[in-house]
């Protein structure tokens, strides 16, 4: 394992626990998108199918469990704790998501990686992971009120992404010499959704640091 895909893995593990301590902290899951929550889920249980049928590591084995286990405490957490689910965002938190499910499933029968069930899910999985985040990020731009653990959430979400693509890029020379263009594509598009919201996080963040500094 190269030191990317170690640091993609656990930036992407911190955001799911900033998230988890955002809402177990207040008790408020407001600025949380549930639909894309719910997606995450369908991800990671689509995608992890072969943990019946394969075995790689006990380490993979273990970030799969965990990712599928916070997965479902988050969506657990926004859809049936009696505390936190008031403070959910319904009415801003309107995107289509099962739009987004149908495309990728779709797009995964239509060019899947091999024509088996479970390699059509991993597909869908893939190109649902790389949309799976624009309903949250619908629900930052209409609510216009990002708190500090929110939107450390999104932005190391979206550095998880971008270590993963350069992952990729030393696998490329070092391992497989091959483009695996599904997940290399899916990650661009996933990487390019984020940019936006980097530039104002950045933004936002030095704005932050000069009210800091003295006068």
């Amino acid at each position: 394992m190269n030191v990317f895909r170690l640091a993609g893995d656990m930036t992407h593990l911190l955001s799911i626990v900033v998230l988890l301590l955002k809402i177990r902290t207040t008790k408020s899951c407001a600025g949380i998108s549930l639909k894309t929550q719910e997606l995450y889920v369908l991800v990671f249980l689509t995608r992890y199918l072969d943990l019946f049928t394969r075995y790689f590591s006990f380490y993979n084995v273990f970030m799969k469990l965990i990712f599928i286990g916070t997965s479902v405490a988050i969506f657990w957490y926004m859809r049936y704790h009696k505390v936190v689910k008031q403070t959910y965002s319904k009415d801003q938190d309107s995107f289509r998501h099962y739009h987004l499910i149908l495309g990728c499933f779709l797009m995964a029968l239509l060019i899947p990686l091999n024509f088996s069930v479970i390699e059509v899910l991993w597909t869908f999985s893939i190109y649902l992971e790389a949309v799976a985040i624009l309903p949250q990020l619908v629900l930052l731009q209409r609510s216009r009120n990002i708190d500090n653990l929110t939107g450390n959430y999104v932005f190391l979400l979206g550095a998880y992404r971008a270590l993963y693509l350069l992952n990729w890029i030393y696998r490329f020379f070092t391992e497989i010499h091959k483009i695996r263009w599904i997940p290399w594509i899916s990650g661009l598009v996933q990487t390019a959704l984020y940019a936006d919201f980097f530039y104002y996080y950045i933004q936002s963040w030095r704005k932050h640091e000069e009210l800091k500094l003295p006068a």
